[in-house]
């Protein structure tokens, strides 16, 4: 049946096509409205309506409004209690229960449509800032950004667009709200894939991730095809790729490590830029003994312990450094490298030893100064030995 062309039905339409709802929802919350109108008006004339079920009727052409009341659970005893006058009444009791009700549909419809959306990227623009939280617009609503999910060093300023997780949609003190994050381990693996094509398409994995929001991260890497190399697709050529995901979360550095069933092998490749280390595993106990000669443990342990701390959750093993001296062999030889096959001195150092000669011989030739009295004054006369 065509809906007839009228004031109302337009005004209906109108509102449906601003707000993106169906026009039955609109109908509905219009009914809603105005039996909660009816009743607030019949309470104040001292009427029951407790025990009453009500439903109201609306002409579609003209929008006119009759409201029925029936005992509960007798319906058959339905009956037209309209009030004389209810038409104008109505519409200025009901109109900001109309307006409400419809927010909140719009609201319903708009949270719909996000909680497909979660776990993906989301665009959003500062908009105020909450104590320590942060409110995004997101074009049609707002989002929260709450202290924890926020990057600790990161500067945040209004009206800036970053990029975010839609983490979670969580039931709230005002309705559903919409949370977002910057620190969330999940947004790196986003910002990959979004970089990345051999990551979208699903032919290089991102086995694991561990982060420090805003400080560093680490992710171990697989190729499921043959030819593909995995840390260098991830790098990129000349790291353009990685420099991109760096620059998105604010220069937060990202290190890219081949992933291997192996755990000695993961943490090996885990604890880079340490190399010549040796590592113990002791699998009941989830524990790795990490041996790595003096020069290289302060690389595996990293600032203020980051590096391993970054590789045991990447891991998943508790990790222990021990340093080993380098062997006496090494050090000898590392003192007979500045001398040649021959046990003779090289031949930069007999260079430097001949022309430190020769300015010592210089030196010495030049002739003597000693002084002389005469009546006049002290004078100096060179004389050549």
């Amino acid at each position: 049946m065509q809906t007839p062309r009228t004031e109302f039905a337009q005004a209906l339409k109108a509102i449906a096509t601003e707000r993106g709802l169906d026009p039955a929802v609109i109908l509905d919350t219009i009914k809603q409205a105005i039996i909660a109108a009816y009743r607030r008006d019949a309470r104040e004339r001292g009427d029951e309506t407790e025990e009453y079920d009500f439903d109201v009727e609306i002409n579609p052409t003209n929008g006119e409004a009759k409201v029925f009341s029936w005992p509960l659970e007798k319906p058959e005893e339905r009956k037209d209690v309209t009030p004389p006058g209810f038409g104008r009444i109505a519409a200025q009791t009901a109109k900001q229960v109309i307006h409400q009700k419809i927010r909140e549909a719009e609201k319903g419809a708009i949270m719909d449509e996000f909680s497909g959306r979660v776990g993906t990227m989301i665009s959003g623009m500062i908009l105020r800032f909450d104590g320590p939280n942060v409110r995004v617009d997101m074009g049609r609503t707002e989002a929260l950004m709450p202290a924890e999910e926020r990057i600790p060093n990161e500067r945040l300023s209004l009206n800036q667009r970053l990029t975010f997780l839609l983490k979670d949609i969580v039931e709230g003190l005002k309705g559903k709200e919409i949370i977002l994050s910057r620190a969330d381990p999940a947004l790196v693996e986003k910002l990959f894939a979004r970089e990345v094509p051999e990551v979208s398409s699903g032919s290089v994995l991102i086995k694991a991730i561990a982060r420090e929001p805003g400080v560093r991260t680490k992710i171990a890497v697989a190729s499921i095809q043959s030819g593909v190399d995995p840390v260098g697709s991830c790098v990129g050529q000349k790291g353009v790729r990685v420099q991109a995901v760096t620059n998105e979360l604010g220069g937060e550095r990202v290190d890219i490590v081949l992933w291997s069933e192996e755990p000695a092998e993961l943490l090996k490749a885990a604890l880079s830029p340490a190399e010549n280390i040796s590592v113990a595993l002791d699998e009941e106990k989830k524990l790795a003994k990490v041996t790595a000669p003096e020069d290289q443990i302060s690389l595996a342990i990293g600032k203020e312990g980051q590096n391993v701390r970054l590789a045991a959750k990447l891991t998943g093993l508790r990790i222990e450094v021990e340093g080993v001296a380098a062997p006496k062999e090494k050090i000898e030889k590392k003192e007979a490298a500045t001398e040649d096959g021959l046990g003779k001195k090289s031949p930069r150092k007999a260079a430097t030893k001949a022309k430190t000669k020769t300015k010592k011989t210089k030196k010495e030739a030049k002739p003597k100064k000693v002084k002389t009295e005469t009546s006049e004054a002290a004078q100096e006369v060179p004389t050549q030995e």
